[in-house]
């Protein structure tokens, strides 16, 4: 789930943990349109600020001192997935809904948001080196990233495989299905280093041929090997997934039936550092104020995948 940390101080006692963390950093990491993210269109109102958020002086009363006083909300994520993050066609301005939901927590705490590209598999040793103040890139909350980061969830949502149009090899989320197949996911995600190695232990336990995996560096690089035939599908969030194959004009599609293995997608900051406290009183915020659905609407997401206020109170 594309679809993933700590500051300096803290660096080097996290050094190891962060590598493991940075290895499972998606829960796919994320990326863009079968073209590439210069041609995947946004809603006609992209871009619009969060302008109907009012800062909520609660919240920003429990930021650390030195995002008060630098006045910035330093957030990173990998433009390559859409429609979650990715490049406007301009090639340089980031869009999506993580980053519209981001600027209405930042207008929430009267911060300014900085969105920083990186690179999906970066982002979590960013954050531990006081890199970042906020990661937002459609990570999954796993315990193992809980181990080395805070998060505060703000959907919920599960893999899915794209496939060719009409799927002729009647490839789906049961793992005997893909069999034999060339099946990808994006590097560092949970799809392709957890969930495809343990579909082929299925298959091969089935007395079947293995998965044939294969691994890109990016969403879209997977979504171009689909497009172009090199592999038979490519698993990753059902929603941009979903939303990848109709920016493709058609060239992939997601296969039908329910999401594998649905769970919540969070807000990635360091611990210890009073940061989760503030942004989750902001996102509590501005999802009880209307603006959330607003952007689920803006971004077609399907209601099923947004959550209530009420869900942060619970973590």
């Amino acid at each position: 789930m594309r679809h993933s940390h700590h500051r300096a101080s803290r660096s080097y006692l996290l050094a190891g943990s962060v590598l493991l963390a940075v290895s499972l950093t998606a829960c796919t990491n994320a990326s863009g349109a079968a073209t590439g993210p210069a041609n995947t269109g946004a809603p006609a109102d992209a871009g619009a600020a969060a302008g109907s958020v009012e800062v909520n002086e609660a919240a920003r009363d429990l930021l650390p001192d030195a995002i008060v006083a630098s006045g910035t909300l330093k957030v990173a994520s990998d433009p390559t997935y859409a429609p979650f993050e990715y490049y406007d066609t301009d090639n340089k301005t980031m869009i999506g809904f993580d980053v519209d939901f981001a600027d209405a927590v930042g207008a929430a705490l009267g911060l300014k948001v900085e969105h920083v590209p990186a690179t999906f598999d970066t982002i979590l040793a960013g954050l531990a080196s006081g890199k970042y103040d906020m990661a937002m890139s459609a990570f999954s909350v796993t315990e193992e990233r809980e181990k080395i980061v805070d998060f505060v969830e703000y959907l919920y949502t599960g893999t899915g495989i794209a496939v060719a149009p009409g799927n002729p090899l009647g490839i789906s989320m049961d793992p005997l299905s893909m069999c034999g197949k060339k099946i990808a996911g994006q590097k560092g995600s949970i799809q392709s280093m957890e969930y495809l190695p343990g579909f082929s232990k299925e298959c091969n336990a089935a007395g079947k041929e293995e998965i044939k995996i294969q691994n890109f560096p990016g969403q879209t690089d997977a979504n171009l090997a689909l497009a172009s035939g090199r592999v038979d599908g490519v698993i990753a969030d059902s929603v941009p997934l979903a939303y990848q194959g109709k920016e493709s004009n058609g060239q992939f599609e997601l296969a039908e039936g329910e999401d594998y293995d649905a769970v919540p997608f969070g807000i990635a900051l360091a611990k210890d550092t009073g940061m989760k406290e503030a942004v989750a009183a902001a996102a509590k915020g501005v999802i009880a104020g209307g603006h959330y659905q607003e952007l689920g609407d803006k971004w077609d997401f399907p209601e099923s995948v947004l959550i209530t206020a009420d869900t942060i109170d619970q973590k």
